[in-house]
């Protein structure tokens, strides 16, 4: 329990959570361990859980073809490690998964906490909730930025080569 804990205070997502809220957290999680290449879970994939990474890396990979482009290589669109989480859309809606997370190195540790229970938890406890969906926003605020960025660079290179 101290060692989930501490993985929880190293994680954005818990900032300044008190003592007696991370014992909360740390109540409802389960401890999965992956191996390299091993997939979390898949894009299109029904959603219902929220990842703690506590150690190794996951990739975040997208498949342009499921949007119809031509293209048949998946892109890695982010590299995720120790601290970070992911699959957060799944505590807003229950839709299906954006991307793939796949464990990049071998003994990828994660963290799991179920929607039903982090959803009950914040019902409960509404200061633990506003500051977990506050951190949550503000993660995906940050996410969605670094996308843009990139969406951003890929059109401007694409416009440069094409001139």
């Amino acid at each position: 329990m101290n060692e989930t804990i501490a993985y929880l205070k190293q994680s954005d997502i818990f900032y300044q959570f008190t003592a007696t809220q991370l014992e909360l957290v740390a109540n409802l999680c389960q401890e999965k361990n992956f191996d390299e290449g091993e997939t979390i879970f898949e894009e299109n994939s029904s959603s219902k859980e929220l990842y703690v990474i506590v150690q190794g890396e996951v990739d975040i990979i997208v498949d342009p073809s499921v949007v119809g482009t031509q293209s048949q290589e998946k892109l890695t669109i982010a590299t995720l490690r120790r601290g970070q989480s992911f699959g957060e859309v799944a505590l807003v809606d229950e839709g299906l998964r954006s991307a793939t997370a796949q464990a990049r190195k071998k003994n990828t540790r994660l963290l799991v906490l179920p929607r039903e229970k982090i959803l009950m938890l914040c019902e409960t406890y509404p200061q633990l909730g506003y500051r977990m969906m506050y951190n949550l926003a503000a993660d995906l605020a940050m996410k969605i930025r670094h996308t843009d960025l990139k969406v951003r660079e890929k059109v401007l290179y694409g416009q440069i080569q094409s001139q």
